[in-house]
């Protein structure tokens, strides 16, 4: 750079000059002695060396702050590489454990499903997807009369493994944020158990539910629909266990076979309610439970020890053609009554408006 050029140079210049000037003006003052005189400059030309230090720091601190700035945009672009480069592996985990899913070895379809699972916990905007994907799986077709043998029992292993890697990712049931929803229309279950869990909706329409199912402790914030779903056997005799559950919307029970016991003890069910053309097999227990909207019991028939009393009931209750078995212990609210048929059946009726 050029000496004239120099910011510094020109401030050095302009000091001597205002140094001279102030101090000669002075000078022609008899009042004002030489060291008065010379002092008065050298403040004047000291003035502007200050206010070039003020401008020098002010300068350098705008250069900082743009470097800082310029640091600062190289660290987001650099998270946003390394996140972009997470997503492109994950997405690649995925795929490459949904094709595994298809495989013939029963272990590779083991491993398959914890990759995902392990992919939904890292990720949690994957949570949704892959339960899906497990889901889906567990909608495969399984004849479980007609699949004999060692291949049956190394396809139920894997299903078990679906199911209880779809407990594991949903959260419990008083936990803050999403509920996550689960379509297992028409798929064979054993051993189902989401006791304690969080669910958006639930899907179990024409599902097969073998063994004890669980619901117990669950929270519904979705519809449910077990429309038509039917429980068996399976290895074991099971039951229908939902005690303690709160269904907060629509819970759909209609044409859905309790072939074992089945139990509501102190169940909420906030939203509409139907049970109707259900069939309890054998005995079934709706203590203390309390529906707050619609409730529908046209054409249910309970053929076990039937225990109605609920904890509370709300004024739109449907009863048409409710049916017991006469010779079995039933018990029913202060507002219901037994009709009895010429079957040896009895009909559940209102004392309302008799």
């Amino acid at each position: 750079m050029k000496l004239w050029r120099s910011p510094l140079a020109w401030t050095f210049l302009a000091s001597v000059v205002l140094l001279a000037g102030v101090g000669g003006w002075l000078l022609t003052d008899p009042a004002t002695s030489r060291s008065d005189a010379l002092k008065t400059g050298g403040l004047a030309g000291g003035a502007i060396v200050a206010l070039y230090a003020l401008w020098l720091n002010d300068r350098r601190r705008r250069v900082e702050e743009r470097r800082q700035d310029i640091e600062r945009q190289r660290h987001e672009l650099e998270s946003q590489r390394a996140e972009l480069d997470r997503e492109r592996v994950a997405d690649e985990r995925f795929a490459k454990a949904v094709e595994l899913l298809g495989h013939a070895a029963d272990q590779v379809r083991v491993g398959a499903m914890h990759a995902l699972a392990g992919l939904a916990r890292s990720r949690p905007e994957y949570t949704q997807t892959v339960l899906d994907v497990l889901c889906s799986y567990l909608r495969r077709p399984f004849d479980v009369e007609e699949s004999e043998g060692p291949e049956r029992e190394r396809e139920l292993t894997v299903r078990l493994t679906a199911q209880r890697l779809v407990s594991d990712l949903l959260p419990g049931r008083d936990a803050e944020g999403p509920a996550y929803d689960l379509d297992l229309t028409s798929a064979t279950l054993e051993y189902f158990d989401l006791s304690g869990k969080l669910v958006g909706g639930l899907l179990l329409r024409y599902a097969s539910l073998r063994s004890s199912t669980n619901l117990s402790g669950c929270r519904f914030r979705g519809r449910v629909y077990l429309t038509a779903a039917g429980t068996g056997d399976g290895r074991l005799v099971g039951h229908f266990r939902c005690r303690g559950t709160v269904f907060e919307s629509h819970a759909w029970f209609s044409g859905t076979t309790f072939t074992e016991d089945a139990e509501f003890t102190a169940t909420t069910f906030a939203g509409r309610t139907t049970f109707k053309d259900a069939k309890f097999a054998k005995d079934a227990v709706f203590t203390d439970v309390a529906v707050t909207a619609e409730l529908d019991l046209r054409r249910t028939s309970f053929g076990g020890q039937t225990d109605l009393r609920f904890a509370s009931l709300p004024e739109s209750v449907s009863l048409y053609n409710t049916r017991v078995q006469s010779e079995k212990t039933v018990q029913l609210p202060a507002s219901w009554a037994l009709e009895e048929l010429r079957d040896g059946e009895s009909r559940i009726v209102s004392k309302v408006g008799k």
